[in-house]
């Protein structure tokens, strides 16, 4: 074997370890910079992922804040219920994964295995509820309505339940004192989804996926303030999931308690005589449909007239918002939203929207007198009145002559206001207008219809005034199919389309008549006619309806109250205002409210009030009564319910008689007043967060003889259309 010497290596040799040499190296500097990118240019960035990679959360829901009524009383708070929870981490850390623990808990809370096992698993975009779409590391609640005994037998044999809890837990409750529901007023809650999260994050309230979430009513308006603000322990755990220590506690701050100017006892009263009024109408024979009135929903209004602040608020059909707690199921929630029900998730008294009949007479006379027409003018009352080939009747067709606007009102004359809406019409310009001056669309508008009031409670809608742009647009809208649909000669429905078709965007005279006593397209809300009907009231002043009174923090100590805020004034001067009042306070002395006002302390407590009944197609005709008194505004108003007088009048009586401590006969008893005026005060809430609240017991209405002229109907000198 002979030796090669140094000098005798190939430089194809050298060649290949200079090629190794520079691959190494080449290396050795790749990772170094990528070592040095991972640890010094983002090395804070995946230090903060790694800690977040390996810290979990557990949330502890802050106790949610009260709605209260005037008085201190709960309208919506929390109870103390045993809730019976399971720790997934637990569960997965067993070989079947815990299905014959939750087998076992299945059989003590009297359960099906599956609806446990639904409940514990996580939610996905694949996954049906029921699941769970909270933090996997917190406790996930199985059912909030476990018995003592229930929950004893979970504690008492924990070898059987790893991972099961069974703990007080305060959960929402809707009280419903005196049996007041308030339920459209009050709202629900549900869980918070992935989008509001997402948006939300970088605010200054942020959701947890466990939170709760105002859906509707004062839950939603001041959902920030009562939720409060959840504790949240935040644990370090390995890959496995495993705790293995704890890295910081945030305690959990309850939320505030929010007042309102609600009164527990009048919305009792206030419910139960809608409800009543709809029962009686129903018992009522239809006259044109020769049918019983359907009375199918309706809603009430009572209101402070000098400040908006929103004494009760019934809408009918309703609802039980606890169903909403602890999650609704799909039966009750397609009851809840289905057309047989009638929708009672529905607040009529701010999203039921109705021709306004009569009582929109007050705008319509207020237009009158903005276009020169002298309040105490004299204006014929025939029993029709015809325009274009088409006659407008005044109800049983009944004239009065030669009558002031003040007595048109009072009686409710339709023709007079016919008259002049007519003779505005064609000043205007008629079907060719050039420049119209539109008094009665433009104060209809001044007096703060087709917007919204301003309430604080979600969802409100508009309402319609139908003038000349909304008819434009309406007829844009609908040319193509109208023109479809209509027929010259065709039947009722395919004559209204063919007209619709040819000059549907015109104004034409019929409009204006049939618009002047609040009929057509107009479409105003309950709350809308009370905040109209209050500022008749006090002056003037159109204040937005608010119900939130002040936010109390939980101890008490903080207070932040909610006043009153205006929206305008109404467009009339002052005398003509006082007119409006007189005339309407004559409605219930010997207009067409007066067959239900018999007996009442007008010298002592004045009454004014309008009726109004509004014809709609197809159906039975609306019942609508507004009045007002020196310090409450009340409008109520029946779907397919009657005559105004008829059906609501008697109810909205009984209503007043309440609050201020009335017999039927009219005699005053102040021990017995509901609320004979406005409540200034706020309730005291202690620093434990404790209320000294009266007691409350349910509405009794007082049982008394109707006097004679209430049984015999309405006198000959009144009519029966409002």
């Amino acid at each position: 074997m002979s030796n090669i010497p140094e000098t005798g290596r190939t430089p194809r040799v050298q060649i290949r370890l200079v090629i190794i040499q520079v691959l190494v190296f080449s290396l050795l500097l790749t990772l170094g910079g990528r070592l040095w990118y991972l640890q010094v240019r983002n090395g804070q960035e995946y230090t903060d992922e790694a800690k977040n990679n390996h810290v979990q959360q557990v949330v502890q829901p802050a106790v949610r804040g009260s709605i209260l009524d005037s008085r201190g009383i709960p309208l919506a708070d929390n109870e103390t219920r045993l809730v019976v929870s399971t720790s997934r981490t637990e569960l997965m850390k067993m070989k079947d994964k815990g299905v014959a623990v939750l087998t076992r808990l299945a059989d003590v809370l009297d359960m099906k295995p599956k609806d446990v096992m639904d409940k514990v698993r996580l939610c996905d975009s694949k996954t049906p509820k029921p699941c769970w779409n909270g933090s996997p590391y917190q406790p996930i609640p199985v059912t909030d309505e476990a018995t003592t005994q229930q929950a004893l037998q979970i504690r008492e044999r924990a070898e059987d339940f790893p991972g099961v809890t069974a703990e007080p837990t305060a959960v929402r409750r809707y009280t419903a004192p005196g049996l007041a529901n308030t339920a459209q007023v009050l709202g629900y809650l549900s869980p918070v989804t992935d989008e509001e999260i997402t948006k939300a994050q970088n605010s200054d309230s942020p959701y947890l996926r466990s939170d709760q979430v105002g859906r509707s009513g004062l839950e939603r308006t001041y959902d920030k303030q009562l939720r409060g603000k959840a504790g949240v322990t935040r644990y370090e755990v390995d890959n496995l999931g495993r705790v293995i220590g704890q890295a910081r506690n945030d305690e959990a701050e309850p939320g505030a308690n929010v007042v309102t100017s609600i009164d527990a006892r009048v919305q009792a009263v206030t419910e139960y005589e809608l409800n009543e009024a709809m029962k009686a109408a129903r018992k009522e024979m239809d006259r044109n449909t020769s049918e019983h009135y359907k009375a199918d929903s309706g809603a009430a209004v009572v209101m402070e007239a000098k400040t908006g602040r929103v004494v009760a608020m019934a809408s009918l059909p309703t609802y039980d918002p606890n169903a909403w707690v602890g999650g609704i199921s799909a039966k009750e929630y397609a009851r809840l939203t289905g057309k047989k029900s009638n929708f009672p998730l529905l607040n009529r008294a701010i999203q039921g929207q109705a021709a306004p009949g009569s009582i929109f007479k007050v705008v319509s006379s207020t237009a009158a007198v903005n276009a020169g027409y002298k309040f105490n003018g004299n204006y014929p009352c025939p029993s029709s009145y015809s325009v274009g080939g088409q006659v407008f009747q005044n109800f049983e067709s009944r004239g009065y002559g030669s009558i002031t606007l003040g007595k048109a009102l009072e009686v409710s004359c339709d023709t007079v206001f016919y008259g002049i809406a007519h003779k505005e019409w064609q000043k205007d310009g008629g079907m060719k207008p050039k420049h119209p001056n539109d008094w009665f669309y433009k104060t209809a508008h001044q007096f703060g219809l087709g917007k919204e009031t301003g309430i604080d409670l979600p969802n409100e809608v508009t309402g319609r005034i139908p003038d000349r742009q909304w008819k434009q647009s309406f007829w844009e809208a609908n040319k193509v199919s109208w023109c479809q649909q209509g027929k010259k000669g065709g039947t009722y429905v395919e004559k209204i389309a063919y007209e619709g078709c040819l000059e549907g965007n015109r104004m034409r005279a019929g409009d204006s008549v049939n618009y002047s006593i609040g009929q057509g397209d107009t479409l105003v809300t309950p709350i809308q006619m009370a905040t109209i009907y209050s500022a008749i009231a006090n002056g003037g002043t159109l204040y937005n309806p608010v119900v939130g009174k002040a936010i109390v923090s939980a101890d008490g100590k903080r207070v932040e109250e909610i006043a009153p805020k205006s929206h305008g004034k109404l467009p009339t001067q002052g005398r003509t205002l006082e007119q409006i009042n007189e005339a309407l306070a004559a409605v219930t002395t010997t207009g067409s409210a007066a067959w239900r006002f018999g007996g009442w302390p007008q010298d002592k407590i004045p009454m004014h009030a309008k009726t109004g009944t509004a014809e709609v197609y197809g159906k039975q005709t609306t019942s609508w009564f507004a009045s007002y008194t020196e310090d409450y505004t009340i409008v109520m108003t029946i779907s397919q319910g009657g005559t105004g007088s008829g059906a609501s009048g008697p109810a909205v009586r009984k209503i007043y008689e309440a609050m201020y401590g009335l017999n039927a006969k009219g005699d005053q008893d102040l021990s017995k007043a509901l609320m004979p005026e406005p409540r200034k005060e706020l309730p005291e809430i202690q620093s434990d967060g404790s209320i000294d609240a009266p007691k409350i017991r349910p509405y009794e209405p007082v049982k008394e003889t109707p006097d004679e002229q209430t049984l015999a109907g309405p006198p000959a000198t009144s009519t029966r259309r409002d």
